[in-house]
């Protein structure tokens, strides 16, 4: 209650950066996704994160940020008074105090980590003005995105904002892991140039420049240079095929499951799998015609599960007698009720900012956005 009671209170007072994703509500993983199809992006990883944040630094953020004394000394006394005990084998230890940072899983961790972070997605906006990069932030995972017509101009642009954030969270007392940065192209080149890019950060990226990856996986999606989504379909479609032929154990045509549990375990774990990310690759005039054969296989194996027809029995037939709509069909709709969703975001969600005027509500435009685009764009 007090998570949702401060969330609400954060949004409605634009406490939190509009590009602040993950950790609260209509910040999915998909929206942040869709942000990064347009861009080019330099990951990075704050280290121990939860158990590293200040609480004396949290408290000024809190105060500063326009939150009542009562809520201010209510954390205060929350993350304090803790205490952990090790155990290892038959061996357990005294209980030792865990009076640092905040406890992660809790509810209201989630919410403290976007509060805390808040100020230095601010503060980076002010400082990295000049630079024309956009960061975004997904609870302890931030990426700072770059566009330009030239790679190597993004990459002076990328080097110059990670030493900002760096200093900034060094700032807050936090330190960033080198090691776990990485960088990523997304270009219409069709030679095969990709460069390197030197931070000039130990333990790797001093000596080693940071090399750019061929796929990319982050926030579970898997991202190609041409933003095909081969790979991440290829992924997703083998997981719930497996998954399928798992089932098999739980039951078949003639023991275990009946036919109609059969389908709501198909529904309720498979699906979901299979049409992950699907706002990514499926939209009006994508080549996806192989991912969505893919999909369909995985569907027959599974219709094949529910109803133990024979191997040779036509697909249409199949689906329509274990009550499962077509995989064309099912994206279609859920891609619909994507489309109603954008109408319940918030005025300055970050996916506003791509859409045209009628929708734009109070998010700035992107410069991707079609508030800018002329007509014949």
């Amino acid at each position: 209650m007090i998570a949702n009671r401060i969330q609400f209170d954060a949004v409605k007072h634009d406490i939190f950066h509009p590009n602040q994703l993950g950790g609260s509500r209509q910040r999915s993983t998909e929206d942040a996704g869709l942000i990064l199809t347009h861009l080019i992006a330099l990951a990075f990883d704050i280290a121990q994160f939860f158990p590293s944040i200040n609480h004396e630094m949290f408290m000024a953020v809190l105060r500063k940020q326009g939150f009542s004394p009562v809520l201010v000394e209510s954390f205060a006394s929350y993350l304090v008074g803790r205490s952990t005990v090790y155990c290892w084998n038959t061996f357990q230890s005294d209980l030792q105090s865990a009076d640092v940072g905040v406890r992660q899983g809790s509810a209201v961790s989630p919410v403290i980590s976007g509060l805390f972070i808040a100020p230095v997605m601010k503060l980076f906006y002010i400082k990295a003005a000049p630079l024309n990069t956009t960061l975004l932030s997904f609870v302890d995972d931030g990426t700072i995105l770059a566009q330009s017509r030239q790679l190597d101009d993004n990459n002076v642009g990328l080097h110059k904002a990670y030493k900002i954030i760096y200093l900034l969270f060094v700032a807050f007392a936090l330190i960033l892991e080198h090691d776990k940065t990485e960088l990523f192209h997304v270009s219409r080149r069709r030679d095969a140039y990709n460069p390197s890019l030197d931070l000039g950060y130990t333990p790797h990226t001093g000596a080693t420049p940071l090399k750019p990856k061929t796929y990319w996986r982050y926030l579970g999606f898997y991202f190609d240079c041409g933003l095909t989504f081969h790979e991440h379909v290829r992924y997703y479609a083998t997981k719930a095929f497996t998954t399928v032929q798992a089932m098999r154990m739980p039951g078949n045509s003639t023991r275990g499951l009946s036919p109609k549990q059969c389908r709501l375990l198909y529904r309720s774990c498979v699906v979901p799998i299979a049409t992950y990310g699907y706002r990514l690759w499926y939209f009006d005039g994508a080549r996806n015609k192989g991912a969505m054969n893919q999909l369909k296989r995985m569907q027959r194996k599974a219709a094949l599960w529910i109803t133990g027809a024979f191997h040779t029995s036509p697909t249409g037939g199949l689906e329509a007698l274990a009550g499962l709509i077509p995989v064309y069909l099912m994206l279609k709709k859920l891609a619909t009720r994507a489309v109603y969703r954008v109408a319940t975001l918030s005025d300055t969600h970050p996916l506003c900012s791509m859409l045209g005027e009628g929708l734009l509500k109070r998010a700035a435009p992107h410069a991707c956005s079609s508030a800018l685009m002329t007509p014949a764009m």
